[in-house]
C-alpha cells in the first residue's frame, strides 16, 4: 500500500486552486470607466441666475450616475436633504437626447448653490452624452436652465 506523505495533497489542492482562481480574474472584464470623470459648463436659468456647473459621472455596467452642482440657481431659504427633483437631459451620440433623473441632494444652506445627484440614467458601452439642459423643482417651482456653453472637456464616453 502506498502512503501519502503529509500535506502532499493538501499542496497540491492548493496550487490547483490559486491557478484556477488566477485563471478567473485575468479572464474577468475591466469594470467599466467613464471619461472625462468631471465636465463643467454654464447654465443660464432665466429669472433664477445663471452660472457654471460641475457634473461628476460614474458608471457601472449600463447603469450610470451624474451628480452636479451650480452656482446658476442659490437657494433662498434652507432646503432638506433629498427633496428636490431633478432631470438632466444630455444629447446622446450627436443626435438624440436621454435623461438622468432623481431626488437626491445634501442638505443646502439658504445663499449656497443647488447641488442635485447622483442623477440616475442608461448607457451603453460607447455613449457619449453631453448635457444640453437641467430642471430643478424645489417646493413646487421649477427652475429650468439651458446650457450656453459646450460641455467641457467634451461629452461623457461611457
Amino acid at each position: 500500500m502506498r502512503h501519502l506523505r503529509s500535506g502532499t495533497l493538501g499542496f497540491g489542492t492548493a496550487l490547483g486552486v490559486a491557478v484556477a482562481a488566477a485563471g478567473t480574474l485575468a479572464m474577468a472584464p475591466a469594470a467599466a470607466a467613464v471619461t472625462p470623470g468631471t465636465a463643467t459648463l454654464s447654465f443660464n436659468c432665466g429669472f433664477f441666475g445663471s452660472g457654471t456647473a460641475t457634473l461628476t459621472a460614474t458608471q457601472n455596467g449600463t447603469a450610470a450616475t451624474i451628480s452636479l452642482s451650480t452656482s446658476a440657481i442659490t437657494s433662498p431659504i434652507d432646503v432638506g436633504a433629498n427633496t428636490v427633483s431633478s432631470t438632466l437631459t444630455l444629447t446622446k451620440n450627436g443626435s438624440g437626447t436621454t435623461t438622468f433623473t432623481g431626488s437626491h441632494n445634501p442638505a443646502i444652506p439658504a445663499g449656497k448653490a443647488v447641488s442635485t445627484g447622483p442623477l440616475s440614467g442608461t448607457v451603453a458601452a460607447g455613449d457619449k452624452l453631453a448635457a444640453t439642459s437641467l430642471k430643478v423643482v424645489v417646493f413646487g417651482v421649477t427652475a429650468t436652465c439651458n446650457a450656453t456653453t459646450p460641455q467641457s472637456p467634451g461629452p461623457f464616453v461611457f
